[in-house]
């Protein structure tokens, strides 16, 4: 899905567009999703892509929407990011390239995985 800066600031929130295309993070414990207990998938917001399952989140107390497994290996990219002084792994939708936030090796087995995702960057479809 390639749009032009131009075509994503008017389909994205000023929020949105800072976040998941400037590679932006919400401030800590404000996100919408951060509480969501229903069951469902959740969506990336640019374009739609199943990104994670409720049954694979957790409260891992960061601020931040967390996941232990995204849904599907082909549904998520990982790069490097050197950015803030630190070396993290971002992440960010296959589909779109939009920026989901990044995945950390101390979350819950099995996987050992935390994903660390802005809520604005993720639409909730319950089920």
């Amino acid at each position: 899905m390639k749009l032009t800066e131009q075509e994503w600031r008017k389909k994205l929130t000023e929020e949105e567009f800072r976040v998941c295309r400037q590679k932006g993070t919400e401030p800590p414990f404000t996100g919408a999703l951060l509480d969501e207990k229903n069951s469902g998938d959740y969506l990336c917001t640019c374009c739609g892509n199943r990104l994670f399952h409720s049954t694979d989140k957790f409260d891992s107390g960061c601020g931040w929407p967390s996941f232990s497994a995204q849904s599907n290996e082909e549904n998520v990219a990982y790069h490097t990011d050197d950015s803030l002084a630190m070396r993290r792994i971002e992440i960010v939708c296959k589909v779109c390239d939009s920026h989901i936030g990044h995945v950390f090796n101390d979350g819950p087995e099995p996987t050992g995985k935390r994903y660390c995702v802005n809520s604005v960057s993720i639409n909730f479809d319950p089920t």
